[in-house]
């Protein structure tokens, strides 16, 4: 298969940064115990059955940013010295899953040889299927790579369906955080990610010191991205300043979509298109694809990414492209990590209908000296680092147990008092410095704050407007009444429902709300009618998946 081989020459293509960045974290891992684990990784959307959409894509340009997660995952459990077993069929699943032969859906007649198994939503469909009750009871074990995240909305099959939360791909009653997304855009979801190439010392002075300041490179190889609406305007600006280069697919005869001016290289294999980008000063997006690894490898080889603002933003509303996908996220430009967590100089968005901020931002980018630059977590040893803490600590077989109750002074008192405490300078709540820790909670207590969200904004932009990110985790310490009143808010009745803003106050009516449904905490999601109580933390720099404490 084409793709298994674009993965297997991008491991070996990567192996000596992977070695170097297993060995730095050993050190700093040095002492402490780890676990070794067997681990099942069934790429589902490679399998026959699921009609490998991808493999003829691998040669006409087609994205692929999902084998290029695949390879890292690989890889990253593999340095971690975990033991591994890997399919691309349904046959091979079967027999490693133990399942009865033939077409029926029985329980498996043996224990689960496996402790983790990372799959995709098309390996979910047939893990189900041919699973039987074992799938319900195994469930817990499964890791599902999901590239744009699925919101708990989405998630909860009841819910879903009564609220009209219509998908092709959800309904699954997992832990939302059992989701695992490509950029770190839904904190419901894990943060799984990928890698870049890092260069050393020589290769980044080499770099600057052979940038063509008058050279574009285009994202994306297939023409169809060229048919964006527009296009002649922002091109004609651009073509002023830079000479333009594209890298579009085509068989015999260029492409038509792609304009007479543009040097158009076709289909570069990895390592010339790398080229490219090393002596390249800038790679300008068209609005698509979206979220891909691309810019990030641009960015690292010294471009500077000029990418379009999306107003209004794109969602599973207003889009083709997102429609029917799990979730509501709303996404203001082509590549919204980009965007918020790297930005200037490296990353600019701009309004291309805007003719004057666009030329004014090409201007400003000739002119402008920019440093290759990496995100610490799109490098192998923060990859292999987040990876090392999800194996380590989450575990959703284990019941959830409530947070341990501070010791009674009297009998006489009912429930436990909240261990939240308001913080010194009374905006927010932390953990009580007198209330007990769990000391196996991951995340630890001790890096939870409590903010109440304006009623416009969802918890994942409350807690990034302070610098912090939201902790799903951390829900079930809010879901209490002394919450609201340790806030401050008046609450003239206070109802348990199912509901996935809640907690959350209605303040002009002064009534209170308390979450029934556990899988239904979810960052994402905001009404006008509501403030939410929203659960973050801090997080380490570069490493937004690990608060300060984690590893």
């Amino acid at each position: 298969k084409e793709s298994l081989s674009f993965m297997k020459k991008r491991i070996r293509h990567l192996a000596q940064q992977w070695l170097r960045a297993a060995r730095r974290l050993e050190q700093k891992l040095k002492g402490r115990q780890r676990d070794q684990k067997h681990i099942l990784i069934h790429i589902g959307f490679l399998t026959e059955e699921s009609g490998d959409v991808f493999s003829p894509r691998v040669l006409k340009g087609g994205p692929l940013g999902e084998m290029v997660q695949w390879a890292d995952i690989l890889a990253a459990l593999f340095l971690l010295g975990h033991s591994l077993r890997v399919t691309v069929s349904l046959k091979e699943l079967q027999s490693h899953l133990g399942v009865p032969p033939g077409r029926g859906n029985c329980p498996l007649t043996n224990p689960l040889p496996f402790d983790l198994i990372y799959t995709d939503y098309h390996g979910l469909q047939q893990m189900k299927q041919h699973m039987g009750l074992s799938f319900k009871k195994y469930r817990c074990r499964v890791r599902v790579i999901d590239t744009f995240g699925t919101e708990p909305a989405y998630n909860h099959e009841e819910y879903a369906t009564l609220r009209g939360y219509r998908t092709n791909w959800g309904y699954w009653n997992l832990q939302p955080t059992q989701f695992m997304t490509m950029f770190p855009h839904t904190p419901d979801n894990s943060f799984m990610g990928f890698v870049s190439e890092e260069l050393n010392k020589t290769e980044r002075q080499f770099i600057k010191s052979n940038k063509v300041s008058s050279m574009a490179v285009v994202y994306g190889k297939e023409a169809s991205i060229w048919k964006v609406g527009g296009k002649e305007k922002f091109l004609a600006i651009l073509n002023k300043y830079m000479e333009i280069h594209g890298t579009v697919y085509y068989e015999t005869q260029r492409p038509p979509e792609v304009p007479a001016f543009v040097k158009n290289h076709g289909l570069l294999p990895q390592h010339e298109f790398q080229q490219l980008l090393r002596k390249a000063k800038l790679f300008i997006g068209f609005g698509f694809p979206y979220e891909g690894p691309a810019p990030l490898e641009a960015i690292a080889n010294g471009c500077v990414f000029l990418q379009a603002r999306f107003n209004p933003p794109h969602s599973s509303l207003n889009h083709e492209f997102f429609r029917g996908k799990p979730t509501s996220r709303e996404v203001s430009s082509q590549h919204p990590y980009a965007e918020d967590f790297i930005g200037k100089p490296h990353v600019w968005t701009v309004d291309y209908n805007n003719s004057e901020e666009f030329e004014a931002a090409i201007k400003t980018i000739v002119r402008t000296q920019v440093d290759p630059y990496l995100p610490y977590e799109y490098t192998c040893e923060g990859m292999l680092e987040r990876i090392h803490a999800y194996i380590q600590h989450q575990d959703f077989c284990a019941t959830s147990s409530p947070p341990l109750p501070p010791k009674a002074k009297s009998p006489a008192m009912q429930s436990p008092p909240s261990p939240l405490a308001l913080s010194p300078n009374a905006t927010h709540l932390v953990w009580s410095p007198s209330a007990s820790r769990d000391p196996h909670a991951w995340p630890p207590v001790d890096s939870l704050q409590v903010w109440v969200s304006e009623t416009r904004h969802a918890c994942t932009e409350t807690c990034r407007r302070r610098g912090l990110v939201c902790e799903p985790t951390f829900f079930r310490f809010l879901n209490k009444k002394e919450v609201f009143l340790q806030l401050s808010i008046t609450c003239d009745s206070t109802e348990y429902e199912m509901n996935h803003l809640y907690p959350a106050v209605a303040e002009n009516v002064h009534e209170c709300y308390l979450q029934k449904e556990p899988l239904l905490f979810s960052c994402a999601g905001y009404n006008t009618k509501y403030r939410r109580l929203c659960p973050c933390r801090d997080y380490r720099k570069g490493q937004v998946a690990l608060c300060r404490d984690c590893l």
